[in-house]
C-alpha cells in the first residue's frame, strides 16, 4: 500500500509541477487579460486538488490514520476543490464568451449558492445520518459518491450552455474550436473523475487526464494568440499566410475564388475626431458586420484583419453574383450597426476584389490587383458622397 501511495503522490506532484510551469509563464507575461487571470484561477484550483488528492491517497492506503474524521475530511476537501475548479471554469467560460453579467455581484452570488447549499447538506447529513456517507468499512457510499459530483455537474451544464450557444453561431473555425473545447472540457474532466471512482480508484486517472487535457487546451490557447487578432477576434496576417500556403485552400472544385480587400473610409477622421478608443470601436463594428454578413452565406470563406483598418476576405462562391450580393450586405450591415449603436458617425468601407485564377496566378498578385481596385473604389466613394460621415 505504501508503494501505491508513493506512486499516487508522485503523479500528483508531477501534475502540480506542470501546472506550476504554465502558471508561472502566465504570471510573467506582460499581457494579463481578464480571461487569462480566470484561467490561472482554474490552474491554481487544479494544483490544490492534486495536493488534496495526494493526502486522500495517504488515508486510503493506510499511510495516514484511517477513521471517520480523516476519511470524511479528505473526501470533503476533494469535493470542495472540485466544486471550485468547475465554478472557476464556468467563470472562465463566461469571460471568454464575453457575457456582460459575469462580474456583477448578483452573478457571483448565484454561482456560490449551489456550493453553499451542498456544504450545509453534507454537514447536516454528517451530524444526523453519517451512515449515508460511509459504510461500516469507512468507504464512501454510492449516495456520497453521487453527492460529490452533483454540484460540479451544475457548473458544468452552465458552462456547456454558454459555450455551445457561441459555437453554433461562430463562423471562424479556430474560434468555433475554442468554444467547443471550453464546453466539452469540464465533461471530460468529470468523466475522468468518475472513471477513477468507479473503475480504477487506486490509479491517479483524474490527475493524468486533467494534466493532458489542460496541456492540450493551453497549447491551443497559445495557437489562438498567435493566429487571432486580439481586438477584432478575426484571423491575423500570420494566419492568412498559413492559410494561403496550402493550395487546397485556394482551389475548390466547382467554385470560384475571389480575394477581397477592404478598409474603412476616412478612418483617420474617426481617430482624430473621437479618439483612438472610438477608432477601435469602429474596427469592431466592421469586424462584427463582416462576420454577421458571412453567416447568411454557406460558401467557404476566410476572413482576417490584414493590418490597421484593412481587412482581407477570401470567398469561394459558385458565381460572381453571389460574391457581389455578399459585399452589398456587408455595407448595409455596417450602416445598420452604426445606427443601432447610436454612433456619432456612419461608417463606409472601400472594397476591391479580383478573381484568383490559379495556375501561374499567385495569391500575392491577385491581392495586389484587389488592392489597386480598393483605392479606385475609395476615390469613387469620396467623389459620390458615399464615404464615412459624421452625424
Amino acid at each position: 500500500m505504501s508503494e501505491y501511495f508513493i506512486y499516487y503522490v508522485t503523479s500528483n506532484i508531477v501534475g502540480c509541477i506542470i501546472f506550476g510551469i504554465m502558471l508561472a509563464h502566465d504570471r510573467l507575461s506582460i499581457d494579463k487579460q481578464e480571461k487569462q487571470l480566470k484561467y490561472d484561477h482554474a490552474l491554481i484550483a487544479f494544483m490544490l486538488y492534486f495536493l488534496s488528492d495526494a493526502i486522500w491517497s495517504g488515508v486510503d492506503s493506510g499511510v495516514f490514520p484511517v477513521n471517520t474524521f480523516t476519511v470524511l475530511t479528505t473526501n470533503f476537501m476533494n469535493f470542495f476543490i472540485m466544486t471550485v475548479i468547475t465554478s472557476r471554469w464556468l467563470m472562465y467560460a463566461m469571460t471568454v464568451e464575453q457575457l456582460p453579467i459575469r462580474n456583477k455581484r448578483t452573478t457571483k452570488i448565484l454561482i456560490l449558492i449551489p456550493f453553499i447549499v451542498s456544504v450545509i447538506g453534507v454537514v447536516i447529513t454528517y451530524i444526523f445520518a453519517p451512515d449515508l456517507l460511509l459504510d461500516e468499512n469507512l468507504k464512501n457510499t454510492k449516495f456520497y459518491d453521487a453527492y460529490l459530483v452533483s454540484i460540479p455537474y451544475i457548473y458544468i451544464i452552465a458552462a456547456i450552455i454558454y459555450a455551445m450557444k457561441k459555437a453554433i453561431r461562430e463562423k471562424n473555425p479556430i474560434e468555433k474550436k475554442n468554444h467547443l473545447y471550453i464546453g466539452l472540457f469540464p465533461i471530460m474532466v468529470l468523466v475522468a473523475g468518475l472513471a477513477q471512482i468507479i473503475l480504477m480508484p487506486q490509479l491517479p486517472v483524474f490527475c493524468f487526464s486533467c494534466t493532458i487535457l489542460m496541456l492540450i487546451y493551453y497549447i491551443q490557447s497559445m495557437d489562438a494568440q498567435i493566429s487571432i487578432d486580439p481586438l477584432t477576434r478575426l484571423n491575423n496576417r500570420g494566419q492568412l499566410i498559413r492559410f494561403v500556403s496550402q493550395s487546397s485552400n485556394l482551389n475548390i472544385d466547382g467554385r470560384k475564388t475571389f480575394v477581397i480587400m477592404m478598409d474603412i473610409n476616412d478612418f483617420k477622421m474617426i481617430n482624430d475626431t473621437y479618439g483612438h478608443d472610438e477608432g477601435d470601436n469602429a474596427l469592431i463594428i466592421v469586424a462584427g458586420s463582416l462576420t454577421s454578413a458571412l453567416q447568411n452565406h454557406s460558401f467557404p470563406t476566410f476572413l482576417g484583419r490584414y493590418g490597421g483598418d484593412e481587412f482581407v476576405l477570401i470567398v469561394h462562391p459558385v458565381t460572381e453574383d453571389e460574391m457581389k450580393e455578399l459585399l452589398s450586405e456587408i455595407r448595409e450591415c455596417i450602416i445598420q450597426k452604426c445606427i443601432d449603436e447610436n454612433k456619432p458617425y456612419i461608417l463606409s468601407i472601400g472594397i476591391g476584389f479580383d478573381e484568383f485564377l490559379g495556375g501561374q496566378d499567385t495569391f500575392s498578385e491577385c491581392m495586389q490587383r484587389a488592392d489597386s481596385k480598393l483605392y479606385l473604389d475609395k476615390e469613387y466613394c469620396k467623389s459620390n458622397g458615399k464615404s464615412t460621415i459624421c452625424k
